[in-house]
């Protein structure tokens, strides 16, 4: 049984239709790709997983529940983390308070104000989380370090680390590895097939990076100008000539 599916997702703006019918599926435990060119609708088919954007037409389910009437925060709680494209981390902060602030969030106990202030002293059990995913993450030598003095590549850790306190079963994330050079998206690769493996979370991955995604994905879905053109394994999918043209080019 599928964790995600999307069936039949359409989404238009002014009378433009930026999704035309799009259907995917993620399994339990799988690493799934979706690339394409910008302005392909990535980012729009993202935002109707989440809740963000209502779709025009189709259905999303997860865990076989129909997610139409569900709120953006309530599919959080269902099991579905996130991570954005643009950094989103406070100044001022250190990995552990992000950790924190995540597994609070998570268990519901405390206040966010007094988290924010620092005014919250965390559990004995708060602590032992927050150190288990520094440890995942071999993010202890900079646990208590403002996250403004970190690297990009820390940062984007930080961020993936913040969604999986909330122990997700699906983790969309959202280009990774942008900004990152080639070591840093090397190490990230790596990392992320670590903690996919320790926990055992399905990832739906949007990214350009194409050895990236190579790298760490079982299945690619390839959108253009809205409309799906392939999917099926990597191999398949980099070898499709209709993938190569609209978005590969000769690179591979």
């Amino acid at each position: 049984m599928s964790l995600l599916v999307a069936e039949g997702v359409t989404k238009t703006f002014a009378g433009i239709t930026a999704l035309d019918n799009i259907e995917i599926d993620v399994r339990p435990q799988e690493i799934v790709g979706l690339i394409g060119p910008n302005g392909a609708g990535k980012t729009t088919f993202f935002n109707c997983l989440l809740g963000i954007l209502k779709p025009d037409g189709g259905r999303v389910t997860f865990e076989g529940r129909d997610l139409a009437r569900v709120a953006p925060y309530k599919r959080a709680r269902l099991g579905i983390g996130r991570t954005f494209q643009r950094i989103e981390l406070f100044s001022g902060m250190t990995p552990r308070d992000h950790f924190l602030v995540a597994e609070r969030v998570r268990n519901g106990r405390g206040a966010l104000w007094k988290d924010v202030l620092f005014l919250g002293g965390p559990s004995a059990d708060e602590n032992a989380r927050v150190g288990a995913m520094l440890e995942l993450l071999d993010l202890v030598p900079v646990a208590d370090r403002p996250i403004e003095s970190l690297s990009l590549g820390v940062g984007r850790l930080v961020e993936i680390g913040r969604a999986l306190m909330t122990e997700p079963k699906l983790v969309l994330l959202d280009e990774p590895s942008s900004g990152l050079d080639r070591h840093e998206t090397e190490q990230l690769a790596g990392q992320l097939r670590t903690v996919q493996n320790e926990r055992g979370f399905a990832v739906l991955l949007v990214e350009h990076d194409v050895e990236f995604v190579r790298s760490l994905v079982e299945r690619v879905f390839v959108l253009d100008f809205g409309t799906l053109i392939a999917s099926g394994t990597t191999d398949e999918v980099f070898a499709d000539t209709a993938v190569r043209k609209a978005y590969l080019g000769d690179i591979v």
